[in-house]
């Protein structure tokens, strides 16, 4: 079964994520992907299936991340640059906020994006994560404005 992949590099490690993808394009060969930018246009050399969306500064990371809350992202591997600020560090933490509410696999290195494409779930159809349920957090939510009008 083809899995969509989100592929997503900081300036500083682009090239760590052209290396990688190198290096497992037979694993990766296949499937679909969506990649950031620059990013993108980089991995585009190496990958077929490549989605372009905007750079991430420019509204890409939110994009990704509407596409996550969408069910349309099955991996995600975001190569960051510790070592540097980014100056849409807020759009970078949301991105990573939603991998994490949707239970999206999310790798921000290459020894855990290694770990994720060769667990024997990368390949399996039927492994579906298990999402948490938030209707209670919903309705309380609702519950409350409903309250707050009266």
């Amino acid at each position: 079964m083809k899995k969509s992949i989100a592929l997503v590099a900081h300036d500083n490690r682009k090239l760590d994520l052209l290396e990688w993808v190198k290096h497992n394009r037979i694993l990766l060969s296949g499937h679909r992907f969506f990649a950031t930018g620059t990013t993108g246009k980089l991995l585009s050399s190496v990958l077929e299936n490549v989605t372009l969306l905007k750079s991430g500064p420019l509204g890409g990371d939110q994009q990704l991340g509407a596409l996550i809350a969408e069910g349309k992202i099955d991996f995600m591997i975001f190569f960051w640059d510790p070592m540097a600020s980014q100056p849409h560090d807020v759009d970078v933490k949301a991105l990573l906020r939603m991998s994490v509410l949707y239970n999206v696999p999310t790798a921000s290195n290459r020894s855990t994006a290694d770990f994720l494409i060769t667990s024997p779930l990368f390949t399996d159809e039927s492994y579906k994560p298990k999402l948490k349920d938030y209707s209670t957090y919903l309705n309380r939510l609702s519950n409350d404005l409903l309250s707050d009008n009266q």
